[in-house]
């Protein structure tokens, strides 16, 4: 027979499962047993959920084990402030070193019953989310459940719900249901038929609001226009991920979209992940407006509340994280392409309660002001935030890398997304593209949109920087990397052959510099652009004229696309790097054995030979290279622009000058 324990955590995987229960660290669960601690006593436990983790795929060691009979006589007290309650419960750990236990774990440890649910459950807040509150919930759950307005969890909460234990379930206004039996699978079937009765009472419920009039789809060049300038506003307090999600359609498109967003967040909760209300925008031309409305309207919000913000805390980022879109759905935002779909997730339930409210109820309400800052910034659900590791340096930044299959452009690729970076990848190479997405998706990285196609193809570039915005929202710079070989001397180069050197190693960097410094222009923030030269744009070689002279003409295009692009923030900027070989192809082909022919030395000296060369005496390897395409990507070098880093151990030839 299984444990209580291990009852709780197959219990709540099932509750995680199913997102209109719980979503992302919201609800708590717990069951009470008996263990043996360490000195062999038996001690009677709770095991309880711990702050911010998640039922979904939750692990026995998320339900840290707590003494009973350290919380029990808490009961007595009358009153008791965040802060000792904290210290009192954490003092209760059978583990000092276990996670934090709930901010509710008095609740579920006054409740006289060994397994309880507290789920956020959207039909139980459809019952609650209204002036109707009391009735609605009376009519579709019957007297057995106890109401309870909107009260923050905490002692008081713990203590008022203790009071309501001969009932069937309490319903909390803003908040969800709590259930609770003597076994996990009445506790679990408790809740089941709590929330199917609530959603069975809304379904028969007639509708109140005539069918929406059909709202035209977004053109698709309006969508990108939006996106550009929706991340530019954004952009003012940090660099951060967009992303389309259609399923929040229908609330976007709602006849009554201005009462939904008022409404704010169905459980209050979510205002960690998605901030107390979205924001609406209609389209391109209004998008930095509406983005400015919203700034101004929750920074009066903070000032008209500034006597309860907690000592220590400030304004939190005033940027708005989900912005619905009639004709199109929302535009959601986090640092990662996760981070906006989580938003997503959450909106998608938020909203849904208060369209649901609209539908069938009335005018769906929220916490009040002083409730809702309260909440949001109350100090034990912030944090949360700290269990979070730090963002890493280039987190919401997004950029193209070109060549980027093998050599230099995979090992860069590997790094700006080891940072944190949002990437396209694009070679003509389809199967080394596979293979790069699938190193940085397998080290934890944002999965990469790998474009297959030549990059001296006018069409391929559009649609590579169309995917960068499509996918990610914008654009904050590129890696121009793309490149070929070619040897022979000026006597023997065939015009096809010079042709194709200036064609993909020049005319693509053109190509691109150009798309993407009008998507950057178009969003208004800035960005930075990154030429992969060489050392032979300074320090050419005998038989090496194309590609020296392709080289020399990448620098020369950087210059002018610093020229051109200071005025809107845009840097550009060139690495000169020499002799890389590691996971390189440009050494394939032949083009080894006539440099090294050309030396006089045999192939396999050749890399020898050019570390032998340079000033320091080392080879140069792709990690080398980059480390400083990040650093002139990042806002580590923000003054740098037009300059050209050597990254080829000392080659005096080739000094930039």
């Amino acid at each position: 027979m299984s444990t209580p324990l291990e009852q709780l955590v197959q219990r709540s995987n099932e509750i995680g499962d199913d997102a209109s229960l719980v979503v992302y660290g919201g609800g708590n669960t717990s069951a009470k047993g008996v263990l043996v601690d360490h000195l062999g006593r038996e001690q009677r436990v709770m095991w309880v959920k711990g702050s911010g983790a998640d039922m979904r795929g939750s692990t026995a060691s998320d339900y840290p084990a707590l003494r009973l009979d350290d919380l029990l006589p808490l009961l007595a007290r009358d009153d008791m402030s965040d802060e000792e309650m904290t210290d009192l419960v954490a003092r209760a750990l059978l583990d000092p070193g276990a996670r934090r236990p709930s901010i509710e774990t008095l609740l579920h440890a006054f409740l006289p019953y060994t397994h309880i649910d507290h789920v956020h459950a959207d039909a139980i807040c459809a019952l609650t989310n209204h002036a109707e509150g009391p009735r609605i919930v009376a009519e579709a759950l019957g007297d057995g459940f106890a109401y309870v307005d909107w009260m923050r969890p905490g002692f008081t909460l713990s203590k008022v719900v203790a009071d309501l234990g001969d009932r069937d379930g309490v319903v909390l206004a803003h908040h969800g249901l709590i259930t609770w039996g003597e076994s996990s699978d009445e506790c679990w079937q408790r809740t089941e038929a709590a929330v199917d009765r609530a959603r069975a009472y809304l379904d028969a419920l007639p509708l109140r609001v005539d069918a929406p009039a059909h709202v035209p789809d977004m053109p698709e060049e309006e969508v990108e226009r939006l996106l550009l300038r929706l991340r530019g506003a954004m952009s003012r307090t940090g660099r951060r991920v967009l992303r389309i999600d259609t399923r929040l359609r229908a609330a976007a498109d709602h006849p009554l979209l201005s009462e939904i967003v008022a409404a704010g967040v169905s459980s209050a909760d979510h205002m960690l992940r998605i901030k107390p209300r979205s924001v609406v925008s209609t389209s391109s031309d209004t998008a930095t407006d509406d983005i400015d409305g919203y700034v101004t309207e929750y920074s009066a919000y903070v000032d008209r509340n500034s006597d309860s913000m907690p000592e220590g805390f400030g304004m939190h980022d005033p940027m708005p994280r989900v912005v619905l879109v009639p004709g199109l759905g929302a535009v959601t935002t986090g640092g990662t392409l996760r981070d906006a779909e989580v938003a997503a997730d959450i909106a998608l339930h938020t909203h849904g309660v208060a369209a649901t409210v609209a539908d069938r109820i009335g005018t769906p309400v929220g916490l009040d002001d002083r409730e809702t800052f309260r909440f949001d910034y109350w100090p034990m659900e912030l944090y949360k935030l700290t269990l979070r590791p730090p963002a890493p340096d280039l987190a919401g930044f997004i950029a193209i890398v070109t060549g980027s299959a093998s050599g230099i452009g995979r090992g860069i690729a590997l790094e700006l997304a080891a940072r944190g970076a949002s990437l396209v990848l694009a070679d003509l190479d389809g199967a080394g593209l596979d293979e790069a997405g699938a190193s940085i998706r397998e080290a934890g990285g944002t999965a990469p949109v790998l474009v297959a196609g030549d990059q001296s193809d006018e069409s391929v570039v559009e649609d590579t920087v169309r995917q960068a915005v499509r996918t990610f929202g914008g654009l904050d710079g590129a890696v121009i990397n793309a490149g070929i070989g070619v040897t022979g001397t000026l006597e023997e180069l065939t015009l096809d052959q010079w042709n194709a050197a200036m064609r993909i190693n020049l005319a693509s960097g053109f190509l691109m510099t150009r798309a993407t410094m009008r998507v950057i222009k178009e969003q208004g923030s800035g960005g930075s652009l990154v030429y992969v030269a060489s050392k032979n744009a300074f320090g050419p070689g005998a038989g090496f004229g194309a590609y020296s002279v392709s080289k020399a003409g990448m620098v020369q295009l950087m210059r002018i696309a610093a020229l051109e692009g200071g005025a809107a923030g845009i840097r550009a900027n060139a690495i000169n790097p020499d002799a890389v070989f590691d996971n390189s192809r440009l050494w394939d082909g032949g083009l080894r054995e006539e440099r090294a022919a050309a030396h006089g030395i045999a192939p396999e000296e050749l890399e020898d030979f050019y570390a032998a060369r340079n000033l320091l005496k080392r080879r140069v390897t792709t990690a080398d290279v980059a480390r400083t395409a990040a650093f002139l990507l990042s806002d580590a070098s923000s003054r740098t622009t037009g300059a050209v880093i050597p990254v080829d151990g000392g080659v005096a030839g080739a000094f930039p000058r």
